[in-house]
């Protein structure tokens, strides 16, 4: 029975190893990733215009999806 035990203690000891070595590894590759950061380019004009046009292509895919018409 004591040798079950030494059995489990070590699997268990192993996963931890593995964990903590899965976790510095993926920091370490993250860290040259990380860029610096880039201040908005968008003047508040273009931030507050409308984005979303309603073109034919799209008025096409919600009049064979039968989505209702706008306004009625």
């Amino acid at each position: 029975m004591s040798e079950d035990r030494k059995t489990t203690v070590g699997r268990r000891d192993f996963l931890r190893k593995v964990g903590v070595g899965t976790v510095g590894a993926g920091a370490t590759l993250a860290t040259p990733l990380v860029g610096s950061a880039q201040a908005d380019s968008e003047t508040t004009d273009d931030k507050r215009k409308a984005r979303y046009k309603e073109t034919d292509h799209v008025k096409a895919f919600y009049r064979v999806n039968r989505y209702p018409a706008k306004g009625g």
